[in-house]
């Protein structure tokens, strides 16, 4: 399969800075990336971020409720029985990439943050969540150089999964401390 770029949020203008007065709910009012502060530029004391897990991973699910954000759009790939299981797993997480890179560039914020699981579903098994992980790395490097937004940082999930519940690197389970060592 030959994955398919999309626009996510063709509604959706780059956000712009309009100043205090400003009645547009799409623009900063206050947030001036050029204006210089104390000698340098505010983007250069304000390092923001956008998180990949709360804006583009989170299903909404609570402790009182299933989960809430059901129709995202970069999800729909994960529906699609006609894809084989990998495929269908690089194939959501290139969507996500694509909505994720085009919100951050509208937003104009230089970087984004990830526990790995937020980029891309796990595989079958750890050899194959690794797999999955470099492909869509590669993914993610080719986004950064088209956009110029770049990572600040990265890590592993080593607390979401079942696996975890008793620790990663305290699990009594050397299969899981293993695990846990080899995501790191």
């Amino acid at each position: 399969m030959v994955h398919q770029v999309k626009q996510y949020f063709p509604d959706v203008p780059k956000i712009a800075f309009e100043g205090p007065g400003s009645k547009n709910p799409l623009a900063y009012q206050d947030y001036n990336a050029s204006e210089v502060v104390l000698g340098k530029r505010m983007e250069d004391w304000c390092r923001f971020a956008v998180c990949y897990w709360h804006t583009f991973g989170n299903s909404g699910a609570d402790p009182f409720g299933g989960e809430t954000y059901t129709n995202r759009s970069w999800n729909l790939p994960l529906a699609d029985a006609s894809l084989p299981p990998r495929e269908r797993i690089l194939e959501a997480a290139k969507c996500k990439a694509d909505a994720a890179f085009e919100m951050f560039t509208k937003l104009g914020v230089k970087f984004y943050t990830f526990h790995d699981v937020d980029l891309i579903d796990e595989g079958a098994d750890l050899a194959e969540s690794q797999g999955l992980l470099d492909d869509i790395s590669d993914y993610l490097l080719a986004k950064q150089n088209q956009t110029g937004v770049k990572c600040l940082w990265g890590t592993t999930n080593l607390f979401g999964h079942r696996r975890f519940m008793n620790g990663a690197s305290t699990n009594p389970d050397l299969a899981v401390f293993a695990h846990a060592a080899a995501r790191v």
